[in-house]
């Protein structure tokens, strides 16, 4: 097992850099740079294809959209834990985790064990039939949500996930506008594609009809509050000129989603708010203190549905909530998940009410690969994984070590 444990990792970027550094000149001007603490995994040799023939097959036979994160592709042959390899077997210490979604580790031992017994006895099986790891997963899967959020079905994506809810919404609610936030991701799907708000996910075509977006309270960044603008959750200071308990700048964000409520839908009112707990892909972006409440309590009042999208923060992520939504105190009517729901299986889940569900039982609606029994035990494992190694206190601490660091740059 490691000497250092994803669950147990408790040594920080800066601490490497001031415990083990190692020389490195570039253009003349010497720098130092973190080494890795040792290791006692020792990766396979690669035994792929050549480096250079991946390239050319890349090129010629990959569509191009499939971008690389480096001008010099790095060539993954093998992860562990924390870390991953290329196919020289150099290693590197993985902060990006497959977009936020190796939630316990690359090749975690449990998983992977899971997993293999699991192919041994059943690889599929359509939900038209029935095998009890789906069962056994929807039933621990719910007892991490609050109670009323009992009714599970399983999918295999996060854009899979989030259009399905926001088919349920407009089936309950019988109206069709959906309000998501700018700045948002909430897929690539025609739909979801539609709900994201970020130019680069954009497409010159028509969206999906039907979506409407509202300024992202930013207040950090955004064009009221600031640096100094304590409901900031990542501001430098706890200082602003606002009164106590008030914070001007959010109550002006909040005046523009109560404008999308009164101006850009029908009269009727809208089906759903959609929102992330924290906007991921545009870069982290949290919502000032209590903000989300207001939203979810105004959703409510127009006799709309909230829907949380936790594909990237749920599952313990944030540390002090196993879901993103809890830190807002809000209790949403649909929640979505995806990525580290199966530490990198395919796999999505949609969580409803009972009352809410029903209105799917109106026409056939199938999923060929929901439910799949490896990728069900796959994501019991985890959620085991994530309660015994305490991964959920751990994000908490370090979290705390990072941001205090950032905090001071």
């Amino acid at each position: 097992m490691e000497q250092l444990q994803m669950a147990k990792w408790q040594i920080v970027i800066s601490d490497w850099s001031r415990l083990h550094k190692q020389n490195y000149a570039s253009n003349g001007v010497t720098i130092d740079i973190p080494v890795l603490p040792p290791t006692d995994h020792v990766p396979r040799k690669y035994q792929g294809l050549d480096y250079n023939i991946v390239q050319k097959i890349k090129e010629a036979n990959v569509v191009p959209c499939i971008k690389s994160l480096h001008s010099k592709p790095l060539l993954i042959s093998e992860g562990h834990m924390q870390y991953v390899y290329d196919h020289n077997g150099k290693r590197y210490l993985d902060m990006f985790a497959g977009i936020v979604t190796v939630s316990v580790g690359h090749c975690h031992p449990r998983v992977n064990e899971a997993a293999k017994s699991q192919l041994d006895k059943l690889l599929h099986c359509s939900n038209l039939y029935q095998h009890s790891v789906m069962y056994e997963y929807a039933h621990k899967l719910i007892k991490t949500l609050p109670s009323h959020l009992n009714m599970v079905y399983l999918v295999n994506s996060g854009s899979e996930a989030n259009e399905l809810a926001i088919l349920l919404a407009r089936l309950y609610t019988k109206k069709q506008d959906v309000i998501a936030f700018n700045s948002a991701y909430h897929g690539g799907t025609h739909l979801t594609q539609a709900l994201t708000a970020l130019a680069t996910y954009k497409f010159p075509r028509n969206n999906a009809p039907g979506i409407h977006h509202a300024m992202h309270p930013d207040v950090y960044r955004g064009i009221w509050g600031g640096q100094r603008c304590r409901y900031s959750p990542i501001q430098t200071t706890r200082y602003c000129s606002c009164p106590l308990n008030q914070c001007e700048a959010s109550n002006k964000f909040y005046e523009q989603l109560v404008n999308a409520f009164q101006y850009n839908v029908p009269i009727t009112g809208a089906a759903a708010l959609i929102a992330e707990s924290i906007q991921g892909v545009s870069g982290v972006k949290e919502f000032p203190r209590y903000f989300l409440r207001r939203a979810y309590e105004l959703i409510k009042s127009n006799n709309g549905l909230f829907i949380s999208d936790e594909v990237q923060t749920g599952f313990g992520r944030t540390g002090d909530n196993y879901w993103g939504f809890e830190m807002h105190g809000v209790s949403p009517d649909i929640v979505t998940m995806a990525k580290g729901i199966a530490n990198g299986f395919p796999m999505g889940a949609v969580v409803t009410t009972t009352e809410i569900a029903q209105v799917l039982t109106k026409a056939a609606h199938f999923n060929t690969f929901g439910g799949n029994p490896v990728g069900c035990v796959i994501a019991s494992t985890v959620l085991d994984v994530i309660k015994d190694e305490e991964l959920q206190y751990n994000c908490k601490q370090v979290s705390a070590q990072i941001i205090g660091y950032l905090r001071v740059v």
